[in-house]
């Protein structure tokens, strides 16, 4: 396990707990795992705990909410930008591209897409209030379509935080460690930590599953598999206990 976990250096200790029994490495609590590493002096400082959003009343369903924005990426001394849309329920990455500009047609652009890829949902769509979102023509977008905007501001109890999360995590674990040195790197280096993201990466605000499986209504099974492992590993564990103590008796 320790061994599991050099390789995994930026894992949390949960996260690397669930990611272990996932993949049918060891089957240990989440406790237990804190405590091993701890006693070797692995722990990563925890994240301090962000007050966003605080009081407000998440998405039951997937598509129910959408949240859009843009984040600027420097590869190789130039800007671009990376304009995201991002299910609220499930935090998947529904659509995202890396684009050389980023006006007001750039963002109709990867939303109308965003929207293809789910004809038969009605999400409501959640932004900032860039000079994007509130421009004439994607006021047009969002009605042609029969949708809702909501945009943030300080005085709104939601905030766009979960996208802009996405959007730090992108940054600093996908595409700057790698140093792209032009927009094709970048673009490769975007969509494959997408892939990470959405397929394997355990997102702790939905009980470390994946996106995608949140997506697909696979919690409760993940989950119940899981538990089921411990309890398998538990028992094997009072089993050899026993073992041990009528050999010695």
């Amino acid at each position: 396990m320790i061994n599991y976990f050099k390789e995994h250096p930026n894992e949390g200790y949960r996260r690397l707990c669930y990611m272990m029994i996932d993949e049918n490495i060891v089957f240990i609590s989440p406790t237990s795992v804190y405590r091993i590493l701890k006693s070797n002096g692995l722990l990563r400082k925890p994240a301090e705990k962000s007050l966003k959003g605080t009081g407000f009343k998440q998405p039951t369903n997937a598509h129910e909410e959408w949240h859009m924005d843009i984040a600027n990426i420097s590869i190789g001394g130039r800007y671009y930008y990376l304009i995201s849309v991002l299910d609220g329920f499930s935090r998947y990455i529904v659509h995202f591209e890396l684009r050389e500009s980023m006006t007001s047609n750039d963002t109709q652009i990867v939303y109308q897409r965003a929207l293809d890829k789910f004809p038969n949902e009605s999400p409501r769509l959640i932004t900032d209030n860039g000079s994007q979102f509130i421009s004439k023509d994607f006021k047009e977008l969002i009605k042609m379509h029969g949708l809702t905007h909501v945009r943030t501001s300080p005085y709104y109890p939601q905030s766009n935080g979960k996208i802009e999360r996405f959007h730090r995590s992108i940054k600093h674990e996908g595409i700057y460690p790698k140093s792209p040195l032009n927009i094709t790197e970048g673009r490769e280096y975007v969509s494959s930590y997408v892939n990470y993201y959405n397929g394997k990466r355990l997102h702790s605000a939905i009980n470390y599953i994946s996106p995608k499986s949140k997506l697909e209504g696979k919690s409760k099974e993940i989950l119940m598999q899981r538990e089921e492992k411990l309890n398998q590993a538990r028992i094997k564990r009072q089993n050899k206990n026993l073992e041990n103590l009528l050999k010695v008796s």
